[in-house]
């Protein structure tokens, strides 16, 4: 249990998650660093489909990333996507390798 403004929750707290660090990498692989220290690799491929996702179709966007307050964002804050759905889609970047 934990306490958070004077409201008790059950279970164990979990820290919120930002990204920390990303490089873009070739075929639309993204190198992610969390807050947690884990390094991971997403790829992107399977969304370039999605409307908001197809801009990154384009490699000069998709290199152009950044971190903005912990998200990781292209084209000056257009697109973005939570911590959270990339760690969801990523493996481990050790295990990458």
């Amino acid at each position: 249990m934990y306490v958070i403004d004077g409201v008790a929750y059950a279970g164990e707290r979990v820290p919120e998650l930002k990204v920390s660090g990303v490089r873009p990498m070739d075929n639309g692989l993204l190198w992610v660093r969390f807050s947690t220290g884990e390094t991971r690799i997403v790829d992107f491929k399977p969304l370039l489909s999605e409307p908001v996702f197809t801009q990154l179709a384009d490699v000069a966007i998709f290199r152009d990333v950044y971190i903005d307050h912990g998200v990781t964002v292209w084209a000056d804050g257009e697109i973005d996507i939570a911590p959270e759905t990339l760690y969801e889609m990523s493996v481990s970047a050790e295990s990458a390798s």
